[in-house]
């Protein structure tokens, strides 16, 4: 339930959370976030009560959540859910609707801190300039050397720690970012902010990382092919891909090896796995299909077993 690219995050945003006496947290994202869902987790670990702003239909806006995927767990360790629809978040903003939570909780009484949507800030990316030290280390350790670092793209924090991380760490390797949400020029924008904030005055986001839409359909809604990739991974190598963030983006970047073979001949990739598995739950009536269509499921005959 505390796991992906999240809780790099969480590490430094929670611990400056404690550190300033804040009583508790405030968050915001997508209904199935997978970010809303470890922060629920990681301040009940550390006794901080957690306010979640979910966007949901608005058709579902006004009742009950529901308990799929990562709702389950948001719900079980106590987090207060506030929706709203896509339209006001759309609209409103997550800077604006996260400000107005505060202001109410503080008027309270209580002393909240607020985490950006994805724990996107500065200081959140500091996780993964933490990871890219760690891959550092451990290619050394390995004598193993990547070509190329790819992951998902979706709120900015990850890929700009990664790519100042690997400029840092002197990794030499390409940094793919594939953006499962807006489009790539929105994200270079993003990280040079992020940068910035950072205190980084070298090359900007466009000198260290290329980003590629891998949207498709768009944000969280997955088609067929995306979800045959994250099913022939499954049953290829046993790793699950989520079909919201990691699953996007291997399927775009084996698209593009496919596309274009030679810029790829002979490169070694490392994959970046973001997370997110609760959201599968989400695809079910998708997956199901798929997941009939190898006839590995039947009644057994139990005749013989009896004769035994």
């Amino acid at each position: 339930q505390l796991s992906g690219n999240k809780v790099r995050k969480l590490e430094f945003l929670l611990a400056d959370a404690v550190a300033k006496q804040h009583d508790c947290v405030i968050t915001i994202g997508g209904v199935q976030s997978n970010h809303a869902r470890a922060t629920a987790v990681a301040a009940t670990y550390l006794g901080l009560p957690c306010h979640l702003i979910l966007r949901n239909s608005r058709s579902l806006v006004d009742g009950d959540p529901g308990l799929v995927g990562n709702l389950l767990v948001e719900r079980l360790v106590g987090a207060t859910i506030h929706q709203v629809s896509k339209e006001e978040y759309a609209s409103i903003g997550a800077t604006r609707l996260g400000a107005a939570l505060t202001q109410q909780l503080t008027q309270q009484g209580l002393k909240p801190y607020y985490i950006p949507v994805g724990g996107s800030s500065a200081l959140g990316c500091w996780g993964y300039l933490q990871a890219a030290a760690e891959i550092a280390q451990q290619q050394a350790e390995l004598g193993q050397q990547f070509d190329v670092l790819a992951s998902a793209c979706g709120s900015s924090g990850t890929t700009a720690g990664l790519a100042l991380g690997a400029k840092l760490a002197g990794l030499g390797a390409e940094v793919h970012a594939y953006a499962v949400c807006d489009d790539p020029e929105y994200f270079y924008d993003e990280i040079d902010g992020l940068l910035q904030e950072l205190g980084w005055a070298g090359a900007g986001a466009r000198q260290l990382f290329t980003a590629h839409n891998a949207k498709g359909l768009g944000y969280a809604i997955s088609c067929e092919e995306e979800l045959k990739t994250v099913q022939e991974v499954a049953l290829a190598t046993g790793v699950l891909l989520d079909p919201v963030y990691s699953g996007k983006a291997l399927h775009a970047l084996l698209a593009d090896m496919r596309a274009d073979p030679e810029q790829w001949r002979g490169k070694k990739v490392l994959f970046v796995h973001t997370g997110g598995l609760l959201g599968m739950y989400d695809k079910v009536q998708q997956l199901q299909p798929l997941v009939e269509g190898l006839g590995r499921s039947h009644r057994m005959d139990v005749s013989a077993a009896m004769k035994l």
